[in-house]
């Protein structure tokens, strides 16, 4: 492989690194809850459709403003990672 082409192997490995640490937590903590409250409906026999999402959707929503501060740092350290590596790529 090239020295370009490795470096564009990085970048993509850079970047799905990013996308997990980004949306993990969120995802996870809506599959904990998702299943708390499922299993919740199970042993209480309740069927109601809303109380499933409802809780998802405020533990999604509270996760999500308190990673936002490190989340934008993240999502900035990688942009500028991208933009000092554009001009080994000639685009600059």
């Amino acid at each position: 492989m090239t020295d370009i082409e490795l470096q564009i192997t990085d970048l993509a490995r850079d970047l799905l690194i990013t996308t997990i640490l980004l949306a993990g937590p969120v995802l996870i903590v809506g599959l904990i809850v998702g299943l708390a409250v499922s299993l919740f409906q199970a042993l209480t026999s309740v069927q109601e459709q809303t109380m499933s999402l409802i809780p998802k959707m405020f533990a999604v929503m509270l996760v999500t403003l308190l990673l936002l501060a490190p989340a934008l740092q993240l999502l900035q350290d990688y942009t500028i990672e991208i933009m000092s590596k554009l001009p080994a790529f000639g685009l600059s």
